[in-house]
C-alpha cells in the first residue's frame, strides 16, 4: 500500500483501527447471542460495548510479549471492561474472528469499488452515446482494418465494465460469510446459534462448512474478479496510449495549464494517466496467483495464508480503487479529435472498402479467389505508390467488365459501416 496511489476511504477500512473495530464487534456480538441462549451471564456485551475502547498502541505492546495478536486483543479490552470480559470469546477460535472479520473488510470494499465501477459506467456511457457516430479507423494488430466510430468503441467498454459490476456483486455476495464454528469447525464448544446471530448482526451468511478457516476459494473468487477488473483498466488504458501516439493523435489526455509533460522536452503531452494505470493494473493482478495458492492449505488449517492477506486484502482493493477513479476522471476530461480521426480512416486512400469490393465481384459469377487475388494487387499497388484504390479498380478491365464504375463507386462510401450502430447501442444500453 502506497499512500500515493491511495484514497483515504479505503485506507480507513483496511486501517488497524477498523480491523480491530470489527473484531470487538464480532466479540460483542457473538456475547449478546450467548447471553441470549444464557451461554453466559446477562450484561457482558453491554460493559464490553460500554467501556471497550479500542487502543491500538496498547494491544500492539501487549502483541509484543504474548506474540499473539488476538489474545493481545482480548487482555486489551479486558484491562478496560473488567472481570466480566472473561465470558468474550467462549467457545470460540481465533480465525472465528480473523476470517469474519477480513470478510467483513472485503465486503465494506468490494461496496466502494462497485460505486467505482458506477461512476465508469456513467462516464462511458455519456461518452459512447456523444460520439456514436463518430467515424473512425478500426484497427487489427494494430493495422488499418474497417471503417467503425469511436463510439462503438466506448460502448465496447462500457459492456465490459457492466459485466465486471456483475462478478464483483457475485464475488461479493460469495465473500459474505461468517464462521463462528470453533477450533476445527465442529461447534464443539459453541452452539451453532452463535454464527446465526452474529451472521446477521453483521450482515453476513453464516458459513455451511468451515475447517476452523473459511475456505479459501471465495477469496480466490474475489481476487480474481480484482484481477479481471484491473485488465479491462489496462485495455481502455491500452487504447488511450496508443490513440494519443504521435502519428495517431486521436485522443489526448486532459493536460493542465500549467502542466509540465517532460523535464528536457518543452513540447511533450505524454499518456501519464493510462500509463499509470497499466502499472496499476500489473500490480492487481499480480495479487491473483497469491490468492489461488492460498485455496489448497494443511489438513483443518495452517497460517501460510496469513501473511499472504494481510498484504493483498489492501493492497489490491486500495490499488483497484485508486485506478478505477483514476480511470473514470480520464474518461471524463479526454480530448476527443474527431478532424483526425477522419483524416486517418482517409490515410490508406480507400483500402478500407477492398472487402465490399470483392465481396461485390463475387457476386458476378467471380470466384472469390479470384477476387481477393485482383483487388490484392491494387491494394499493393496503391499503398506502394500513393494512388487511390478506385482510381487503380476503374483503370481494370477484369473488374469493370464485370462491374460497372458507378457500382465501384458506390461501394467506397462509409455509410455502409454505420448502418448498425444504433441496433448494437440498443443492445449495449438496454
Amino acid at each position: 500500500m502506497i499512500e500515493r496511489y491511495s484514497r483515504k476511504e479505503l485506507k480507513d477500512i483496511w486501517s488497524e483501527e477498523n480491523k480491530y473495530k470489527i473484531w470487538l464487534d464480532v466479540e460483542i456480538a457473538a456475547a449478546e447471542a450467548m447471553e441470549k441462549y444464557k451461554i453466559i451471564p446477562k450484561g457482558v456485551a453491554s460493559i464490553v460495548k460500554k467501556k471497550g475502547k479500542i487502543k491500538v498502541k496498547r494491544i500492539h505492546d501487549i502483541e509484543a510479549k504474548v506474540k499473539h495478536d488476538v489474545i493481545a486483543f482480548l487482555t486489551s479490552i479486558t484491562e478496560q471492561a473488567g472481570i466480566k470480559a472473561r465470558y468474550l470469546h467462549q467457545g470460540m477460535t481465533s480465525s472465528d474472528v480473523l476470517d469474519t472479520t477480513l470478510n467483513v473488510q472485503l465486503v465494506q470494499s468490494g461496496k466502494i469499488l462497485l460505486t467505482d465501477i458506477d461512476k465508469i459506467l456513467s462516464v462511458l456511457k455519456k461518452q459512447a452515446k456523444k460520439y456514436k457516430m463518430t467515424p473512425c479507423i478500426g484497427r487489427s494488430h494494430g493495422i488499418h482494418a474497417e471503417p467503425i466510430t469511436f463510439g462503438l468503441k466506448l460502448a465496447s467498454f462500457y459492456a465490459e465494465f457492466k459485466r465486471n459490476k456483475e462478478r464483483l456483486k457475485n464475488s461479493i455476495d460469495n465473500i459474505s460469510t461468517c464462521a463462528i464454528s470453533g477450533a476445527v469447525g465442529t461447534y464443539a464448544n459453541i452452539n451453532p446459534k452463535i454464527e446465526i446471530y452474529v451472521a446477521k448482526k453483521l450482515k453476513l451468511k453464516p458459513e455451511t462448512i468451515s475447517s476452523q478457516i473459511i475456505p479459501r476459494d471465495r477469496h480466490a473468487q474475489y481476487f480474481t474478479t480484482l484481477g479481471i477488473i484491473a485488465s479491462s483498466v489496462e485495455r481502455v488504458a491500452t487504447e488511450i496510449r496508443h490513440l494519443q501516439r504521435s502519428e495517431v493523435y486521436e485522443i489526448q489526455e486532459y493536460f493542465s495549464k500549467d502542466q509540465k509533460g517532460s523535464s528536457a522536452m518543452p513540447h511533450k503531452k505524454n499518456p501519464i494517466l493510462s500509463e499509470n494505470l497499466t502499472g496499476l493494473a500489473r500490480i492487481v493482478r499480480g495479487h491473483v496467483i497469491p490468492a489461488l495458492e492460498n485455496v489448497a492449505l494443511w489438513h483443518e488449517r495452517d497460517i501460510s495464508h496469513s501473511s499472504v492477506e494481510r498484504s493483498i486484502g489492501p493492497d489490491a482493493n486500495i490499488t483497484l480503487d485508486f485506478a478505477l477513479v483514476r480511470l473514470a476522471n480520464l474518461l471524463d476530461k479526454m480530448i476527443v479529435y474527431p478532424k483526425k480521426m477522419s483524416e486517418n480512416l482517409n490515410f490508406t486512400r480507400g483500402l478500407v472498402f477492398s472487402q465490399e469490393v470483392m465481396l461485390e465481384l463475387t457476386k458476378t459469377g467471380m470466384s472469390r479467389e479470384k477476387a481477393y487475388k485482383l483487388v490484392q494487387n491494387h491494394a499493393k499497388k496503391s499503398l506502394v505508390n500513393k494512388v487511390n484504390l478506385i482510381e487503380l479498380l476503374k483503370k481494370d478491365k477484369n473488374i469493370t467488365n464485370k462491374m460497372p464504375v458507378k457500382n465501384i463507386e458506390k461501394i467506397f462510401n462509409y455509410n455502409k459501416h454505420f448502418k448498425n450502430v444504433g441496433y448494437i447501442f440498443k443492445r449495449v444500453f438496454k
